[in-house]
This record gives structure tokens, sequence and C-alpha cells, in this order.
């Protein structure tokens, strides 16, 4: 395949997070795992902010509803993972029964680091996106060993609304999304920034081991392609006029 071909999918993803983890953790234990913890609500919000960037860009309100419908990716391909809605009131609940994510850190051994993504993602994504608002993991996710993953997202939503959020759906389409080699570039830029703001040398060691690993795995051009995504497509003005968050 030539570099010009490469693209990241979802198992790239989640496996460079999960050997960040995996480093991070074995060089430094608990100090590890409470920065890695750190990084990926870093990250969440990040993805929050850029998603309520783009609401803003388009003339919508911050709210529930939208937050729904300006996500920033889908599954690579139909069936790679299975969601939907379990409710609209009292207040808004969703879950899903199969993930990606989940299914690549089984594949390559790294669930027990893997698992690090879900203690916070989701509500730090929402947080991003509206700071006042709170997700609530009503289930043990499925890396935890849970049946399936729900979600609780605090805020109702009435027919009307939910007729509302599926037209907003369609309207947007793929135009606020990216592809995996983005977002493996910016999990990639949060994770190692945070690492080796917290941890020194050692984080940078961690994040230099995760990167070869990665590399050794499914070849350099997955990781060379990664430094060729701009910084301010990751971090636009707009959304980050101080730059990438810090905790």
């Amino acid at each position: 395949m030539s570099k010009e071909t490469v693209c990241c999918c979802i198992e790239h993803h989640a496996v460079l997070f999960a050997l960040m983890a995996k480093h991070g953790v074995e060089l430094c234990g608990e100090r590890g795992r409470e920065s890695i913890l750190k990084g990926m609500t870093i990250y969440g919000k990040e993805r929050g902010r850029r998603m309520a960037w783009n609401a803003r860009q388009r003339g919508d309100e911050i709210n529930t509803l939208t937050n729904q419908a300006y996500g920033e990716w889908k599954p690579d391909y139909d069936g790679q993972m299975e969601f939907g809605q379990i409710g609209i009131q009292p207040a808004l609940r969703t879950y899903i029964s199969k993930c990606a994510w989940c299914d690549a850190w089984k594949k390559h051994g790294l669930t027990e680091y893997g698992k690090l993504y879900c203690v916070n993602v989701d509500n730090a994504v929402y947080q991003g996106y509206q700071d006042t608002y709170v997700c609530t993991q009503m289930t043990e996710p499925m890396s935890w060993g849970g049946q399936r993953c729900e979600f609780d997202w605090g805020c109702a939503l009435t027919p009307v609304e939910n007729e509302a959020l599926a037209a907003k759906k369609r309207e947007l389409g793929t135009s606020c999304m990216k592809d995996f080699t983005f977002h493996t570039a910016h999990i990639k830029a949060a994770i190692s920034r945070t690492l080796i703001q917290d941890l020194g040398e050692d984080g940078q060691k961690a994040v230099d081991m995760a990167l070869a690993e990665f590399a050794g795995m499914f070849g350099r051009e997955y990781l060379d392609v990664l430094e060729r995504v701009p910084q301010e497509e990751i971090y636009p003005e707009g959304a980050f006029p101080e730059g990438p968050l810090k905790e």
C-alpha cells in the first residue's frame, strides 16, 4: 500500500491509545494511569469543543439535540457498530451493543489498557460541548465486562425534537465528520502531550515506546500519515483561541 493511500481506521485509533496507556502504566504505575485518564478527559473535551464550534458556525444552538447531531465520526463500514436510543423521556438514553474499539482491543490483547478509554470519554465530549452537561454511564462498559454500554444524557427530548434530531443528522450528513487518520492524530497529540507534561522523561519514553510498537504492528506508514494532519485542523482557532486544552 502506498503512503498516498494509507488511511487509519477505528482499529488504529483504538490500538494507539491502548499502547500509550500500556507503556504509561507499565513505566509509571498509578501515576501513569492517572495521566492517561486525565489525557482522555482532555481529548474528549477537545472533541466536544470542535463539535460546538461546528454547530455555532452553522447557526445552531448548543443543546442536547445538536450534541447528538454533530458527531465527528462514523463506523468504518456497516455493521461494525450497533447503537441507538433506549428512550427520550424523562431523559435521552442511548446504548452501544457492538463496539469496534472493544473488538480491536480484544484482537490485540489490549483490553486491560484500552478500557481506560471508556472511563470518561462520553461525558468529557458532552462537557466539552457544554460544560454544564453530564452524561452518566448507566451500566458497566463492555470493555469492563458489561453486556452493553448505556448512557443517560440528563436532558429529555420531546417527540418533535427527536424528529428534528433525525432531520438535522440527514441535513449534516458527513459534513462535520473526520476520518480516523484525523482522529488518531488527535488522540496521539492529546495523550502524548499529557503524558509528557505529567511524567516528564518517563512520559516521553512511554510515548516513544508506544509509537514504535504501533509502527511495528501496522507499518511505519501508518505512523507517518499522522504527522501530515495539520495541527490547525485538530485545533481550529475559533474553537481553541487559547490553544490545546490543559487540565
